[in-house]
């Protein structure tokens, strides 16, 4: 009585498919419609990828800093380095440009040559003063100017690595945005529609390339460059897909009805994202076409099976029922391995793959039903196949493939071993060799102007990539004692010894700067004072600083002046070498600051990225261990066998391998692009592995429980609708290849080399395990009924007759 439970349950579901084709269809259009309705809830990231937990002591520590400072990436710079910006008509321009740039209400501070402050002595009012560095009363002439550009780079050192760069000449303006906006969609709107236009104008007017960067402006064009590849990857996945769909099936209606298919899964995963409120991220941007990527297979199996049934019997309506029945349970599990795959980044505790695994995960299973559903019901109206729809079942190039496939099989199992072996065991040396990467930067399209600005920054002004220290004296007006200020600037030699690292900023070159202010402006003595000399220049600077907008180092120290802030930006260094730095930093800083007496961290949106791809890393073990094993327990639950779990891991392990051994070989880091192709191609490597394993069940119950007979047949059943499906998910996964992001290339590649590999594996690797580890003839109690069916009753009947 279980048994026929079991057998009768597809047939159930097809015959409510078959039974209410226009009540379902209406369904499936209601729920299109109010997912469509979603859409406008739909945002883009306006914050960086957040890789660690919220509770992880690196985001604690990062989220203290910006309590007691507010955002930090609020900095983009302007440079030049053209002899041509001292001459009176670009001068003139520059100047024009930073005042308009300063009346902007999204900017808070502009610190540029034209309208510097420099810090001057008073001695009749006993106090510093912010004096103008240029006189806006003087002609602007080159002799005028090449005085300013001498003036600037001799006399005032406060400057230096901030506004100018000594040895190349180099000159760069930093514009603050006002930090309530960083992490807004006015952010954008100000860089794209006013920002930019008017670098643009100057530039026109000039003839003078200005380079920018910092963190803003970075981070909303590689967004924009997000969001128009969005476009990008969805047609080419829709059109290469499609593509190869007509050309293995020439029939326009099979491609149409797939065509529709996914794109209403894509649809459905846009009004996803709306309906959970989850912003587009760089993970989530592309889940849109990986549902056209993965759905064209489910098509193919589908199609291909119908076709296959047609011609078995000529039975349209009997075609159609065992579509689903027969193949139900195969896809179903198909896709549930491949959302496994993805659903593994839920237990990453990081929000970014979090949402990514749960975006993907739902939307295959959604396209699983879609595709179960719409095939059958669109072919129930549509006439039989012609001899030409079927041709493709007997083309020549599938017969000599898999004709070579079961040669191989058949007489070269050891080669097949020996090779599988050997690649294997080169694979774990490379693999050996795989370096880790936690660079900002390193994805992001390196074709782009803003990377090349980047480059130049790194160059010119070591690097925009912000870091902080954070100390705390533990003490009220404690930043400001001569003990602490000595300290700093050890610390601060220490830093600018790092070549990775810039000139740091601090409270602790304004002390500096007012000491040579004190002596007349004379930059030898832009130095710490001594005791004595701090007591004098006290009551200089007692009154000359009230805070307000326009005060540059207004950030640096807390209100109670017990916390000082030290800031440096840093190259595009990879995770190795932030290590070290850190190693380096932390020494000194245990050295000189005692911890009973002082508490510092070290944080910054370059030093959290990292911290958060090592914390991947480290948990990429433990995520990839996960999918194998809830794949393996869905193995266990389809088909109750030991040996068939163990067959069905091996074949798909050895690509993964083989792909993380050229990885090393290559010199392709694991970052956080790269470590998501592991769990992502397991899962959808496995479904080779479920389609060969659930046809070889069937063909075992019509071949008299032979093994070597039932292998065979498996192969010339099952082998063409796998290749098909492997040469559309490795060209559907090469789309991401036309990025522009560096890490999203990796990601298309890796799983296309990964995926190709796979195919081959399951091909010849899976069905010579098979044959090797059940030599004697199977029986119905070694092959254990399976705990989900996977024989359709009316096949199961025959048999037995046959028998």
């Amino acid at each position: 009585m279980i048994k026929k439970i079991k057998v009768g349950f597809w047939e159930f579901i097809a015959g409510i498919i078959l039974r209410n084709r226009i009540t379902i269809l209406i369904v499936i259009g209601i729920i299109t419609v109010f997912l469509a309705f979603q859409w406008h809830k739909i945002q883009f990231t306006h914050s960086e990828a957040n890789l660690l937990p919220d509770d992880h002591i690196v985001n604690i520590e990062y989220n203290a800093f910006l309590k007691k400072f507010g955002e930090e990436g609020n900095l983009i710079v302007v440079g030049v380095k053209s002899e041509e910006l001292f001459t009176p008509k670009a001068f003139s321009a520059w100047n024009k440009l930073m005042t308009d740039l300063k009346d902007d209400k999204e900017v808070d501070l502009v610190v540029s040559v034209n309208d510097l402050k420099k810090l001057q002595k008073n001695d009749s009012l006993q106090r510093f003063e912010l004096v103008s560095f240029t006189n806006d009363k003087k002609v602007l002439s080159k002799e005028y100017l090449s005085e300013i550009k001498n003036d600037l780079f001799q006399k005032l050192p406060f400057y230096e690595g901030l506004l100018y760069n000594k040895k190349s000449g180099s000159i760069r303006s930093a514009i603050y945005l006002d930090k309530k906006i960083v992490n807004t969609i006015i952010r954008k709107e100000y860089v794209l529609d006013a920002f930019i236009p008017k670098i643009e104008a100057f530039e026109k007017e000039t003839g003078i390339d200005l380079k920018v960067s910092g963190m803003p402006y970075i981070r909303t064009l590689n967004a924009k460059s997000i969001v128009d590849e969005i476009g990008l990857f969805v047609g080419a996945a829709l059109f290469i897909t499609s593509l190869i769909f007509f050309l293995f099936f020439r029939s326009h209606r099979a491609t149409l009805i797939s065509v529709v298919i996914v794109i209403i899964g894509v649809m459905w995963t846009f009004g996803l994202l709306g309906l959970f409120n989850y912003q587009i991220t760089v993970l989530t941007a592309v889940v849109p076409s990986l549902v056209i990527i993965i759905g064209i297979p489910n098509c193919i199996f589908l199609t291909n099976k119908y076709q296959q049934e047609y011609v078995a019997h000529g039975n349209k309506a009997k075609s159609l029922q065992r579509v689903i029945t027969k193949v139900g349970t195969a896809t179903l599990m198909t896709n549930l391995t491949t959302a496994a795959g993805f659903a593994t980044f839920i237990i990453t505790n990081s929000e970014i793959l979090k949402e990514f695994g749960i975006i993907a995960s739902i939307s295959i299973i959604a396209l699983f039903f879609l595709c179960l559903i719409i095939i059958p019901i669109y072919y129930s109206y549509q006439p039989v196949p012609q001899p030409k729809h079927l041709e493709h079942l007997n083309r020549n190039y599938t017969r000599v493939f898999m004709s070579w496939i079961e040669r191989t099989v058949k007489y070269r199992k050891s080669y097949v071993y020996t090779v599988s072996i050997a690649l294997f065991c080169i694979s774990i040396y490379g693999a050996l060799q795989i370096k880790t990467s936690g660079s900002l930067i390193e994805d992001m399209p390196k074709n782009t102007d803003f990377f090349k600005d980047i480059i130049f920054f790194e160059k010119e002004f070591d690097g925009v990539m912000p870091l902080e220290i954070m100390i705390d004296t533990k003490r009220k007006k404690g930043v400001l004692k001569l003990s602490t200020l000595k300290k700093m600037d050890e610390l601060q030699k220490t830093i600018e010894e790092i070549p990775e690292l810039s000139k740091p900023i601090s409270i602790l070159n304004l002390v500096k700067y007012s000491k040579q202010a004190y002596y007349n402006g004379n930059p030898g003595y832009y130095d710490l004072p001594t005791s004595q000399e701090q007591t004098f220049i006290a009551s200089y600077a007692k009154n000359a600083f009230n805070g307000g907008k326009k005060d540059i180092m207004k950030s640096y120290v807390d209100k109670e002046g017990q916390v000082a802030r030290i800031t440096t930006f840093m190259k595009d260094i990879g995770t190795g070498n932030m290590e070290k730095i850190d190693q380096k930093l932390w020494k000194k800083i245990n050295e000189i600051f005692p911890p009973d007496r002082y508490t510092v961290t070290i944080t910054g949106k370059a030093s959290v990225f990292e911290k958060g791809t090592k914390y991947l890393l480290d948990n990429l073990v433990s995520s990839l261990l996960f999918a194998v094993f809830l794949i393996a327990l869905l193995m266990v639950i389809m088909f109750r066998s030991f040996k068939m779990v163990i067959v069905s891991l091996i074949p798909n392990i050895l690509p993964l391998m083989i792909t993380a051994g050229l990885m090393g070989f290559f010199g392709i880091p694991l970052k956080p692009s790269t470590i998501l192709v592991f769990s992502i191609a397991f899962g959808l490597s496995v479904d080779d592995t479920i389609h060969f394993l659930a046809q070889y069940r069937q063909e075992l119950t019509k071949h008299n429980w032979k093994i070597k007979k039932s292998v065979f047949a498996t192969l010339q059943e099952a082998g063409v609708s796998m290749f098909y499906t492997s040469v559309v998910l490795f060209c559907g996964f090469s789309v991401f290849m036309l990025s522009s992001f560096g890490g999203t290339i990796a990601l298309g590649g890796l799983i296309a080399m990964t995926l190709g590999f796979g195919m081959l594996s399951n091909l010849m690797l899976l069905p010579s395990l098979v044959l090797t580890l059940n030599k004697r003839l199977a029986n119905e109690q070694e092959f254990h009924e399976p705990t989900i069916n996977i024989v359709d009753k009316e096949d199961y009947e025959e048999n037995l007759e046959e028998k």
